[in-house]
């Protein structure tokens, strides 16, 4: 009798017959007692398990068993159907040990999804999503799509959207996307509706980085112009000074520098410009006028103009006054930004000054 017993004993930790052997076994398998509860699959077979783990492991399995028979029975049996057998016993197992391999992921992660869905099983549902997600293919995104929106799982949903948005021309040929017109018109136009989202978001990055662009250009035009207008660069400069090209080569900005100069000596000499008929002269002009707006050193500025413009701003209010007023909000914002991405010892470094009253015109 004592022979018998231990015998059932050690055969306690295989959880199923021959076929199950391989997939259940416990390294603590003598301190399980013995199974008092049966999984019957779809194929009919049964797979021996134990109250107390599956209630611990998932509350959905917990109101099961809690819940009043029918029939007055001692035989405790819960039915997981419509999967594989060999899917459900990957999912006992998991209420187990917690473990997963990738081989069962990859042949069973869809059916194992769905479960940790349906019986609510948190660290499998993560596990499952994160590893179906590394397996979507042109050919199964649209039917994991579908899987991801029943089992409320977002990361897997937004990964399917995204694989949809980059290779859509190539999903449209997929037997599953023909099928989900078929059968699902509202998850294609919830597909369509985010597509059409995605590319509206695309143009408005894109937008949205050519105008801080622009702005960045005229932060460093306005550097530059009084860069010019203070210190002098290989062309132009304050009419008190010698010429700056014997004093210093081109200055880090040069680029912006040399075309500002060429437009200056032009602006100093077109004989359109009061009549406004050069071009070129107004963006001079425009350019002067955003650097009065954005000046608040107004008494000391040498930058020409400076002074008679915020005064002559002051005195008139035109209609663009809102688009301009936001204009030079975005330049000095720029500004700010342009002047934090440099090195602490660069900001806090002198620019070197001259004290003077402002200059009259521009050597040449």
């Amino acid at each position: 009798m004592e022979e018998t017993h231990n015998t059932a004993t050690a055969a306690t930790p295989t959880i199923s017959g021959d076929l199950m052997s391989s997939h259940f076994q416990f390294s603590d398998h003598n301190s399980l007692p013995e199974p008092d509860v049966q999984i019957l699959t779809s194929s009919g077979l049964r797979i021996p398990a134990h109250t107390g783990t599956l209630a611990s492991v998932s509350p959905v399995l917990e109101n099961i068993i809690d819940r009043p028979h029918k029939h007055h029975s001692s035989e405790k049996i819960i039915p997981i159907l419509g999967v594989p057998c060999d899917a459900v016993s990957l999912f006992i197992q998991f209420l187990y040990s917690s473990r997963c391999s990738e081989e069962e992921l990859e042949k069973y992660g869809i059916h194992l999804l769905a479960l940790s869905h349906v019986y609510l099983v948190p660290q499998l549902k993560h596990i499952c999503s994160k590893a179906v997600g590394q397996r979507l293919t042109v050919e199964n995104v649209v039917d994991v799509l579908q899987l991801a929106r029943l089992c409320d799982s977002p990361d897997l949903y937004v990964k399917c959207m995204k694989m949809l948005y980059d290779n859509f021309k190539a999903v449209e040929k997929t037997e599953g996307w023909k099928f989900m017109q078929e059968n699902d018109p509202f998850l294609e136009l919830e597909i369509l509706k985010f597509i059409d989202e995605a590319e509206s978001r695309k143009k408005r990055t894109r937008r949205q980085r050519e105008e801080q662009r622009l702005f960045m250009e005229l932060s460093e035009a306005m550097e530059c112009l009084e860069h010019i207008c203070t210190e002098g660069c290989t062309t132009v400069g304050p009419c008190d000074l010698g010429p700056s090209n014997k004093r210093r080569g081109p200055c880090n900005k040069f680029s912006t520098c040399e075309g500002l100069q060429l437009l200056i000596k032009h602006f100093a000499l077109c004989k359109n410009r009061v009549n406004g008929k050069c071009s070129r002269c107004k963006r001079m002009g425009q350019l002067l006028r955003l650097h009065s707006s954005i000046c608040d050193q107004t008494d000391s500025c040498r930058v020409p103009l400076c002074r008679q413009l915020k005064l002559k701003m002051q005195r008139e209010r035109k209609g663009d006054e809102t688009l301009w007023n936001l204009l030079v909000k975005k330049v000095a914002s720029a500004r700010v930004m342009s002047s934090l991405s440099l090195p602490k010892r660069k900001r806090e470094e002198p620019r070197e000054t001259i004290h003077d009253h402002g200059i009259r015109n521009f050597r040449k």
